[in-house]
């Protein structure tokens, strides 16, 4: 393991602390930063998730994506559960949260969007998720 992530809960700890710090400054820091966008996408955040998403594209196999249809275990369970399963629960979830135990406290079109967020939260695989059905199906990670 390298040093990332050997000291992964030290990273997410300073993370964490350097969140709280943040919360701390003047809103009017924030509000510069949200100014700060190109065809309604912050450029902050999409430079993050660049910084972020890039250091796994460049570890990609091409090679091994060729090959994914001669075990396509991990590949049917991800779509299985991704587009059948997730969004489903996250809707069921999100109607069960937002429109019954916590309606007094949200607005109607707010529940519709966090419930429309919910959803899409869902169908979105992360990383961690990608390892662990590959090593459930015997497959590649890669």
């Amino acid at each position: 393991m390298g040093l990332f992530e050997r000291y992964l809960s030290v990273w997410v700890a300073l993370g964490m602390a350097a969140g709280v710090g943040l919360g701390l400054l003047p809103p009017e820091t924030f509000a510069s930063i949200a100014a700060l966008e190109w065809a309604h996408v912050n450029l902050v955040v999409a430079v993050l998730i660049w910084a972020m998403v890039y250091p796994m594209m460049v570890q990609i196999d091409f090679a091994a994506v060729r090959q994914v249809g001669r075990r396509p275990q991990g590949l049917l369970l991800t779509l299985v559960v991704n587009w059948l399963i997730k969004p489903f629960t996250m809707a069921a979830l999100g109607v069960l949260f937002f429109q019954v135990l916590f309606a007094p406290w949200v607005d109607p079109q707010s529940a519709k969007e966090y419930i429309a967020g919910m959803i899409l939260l869902g169908v979105a695989p992360c990383t961690a998720m990608v390892f662990v059905w590959s090593q459930l199906t015997r497959g590649d990670p890669n």
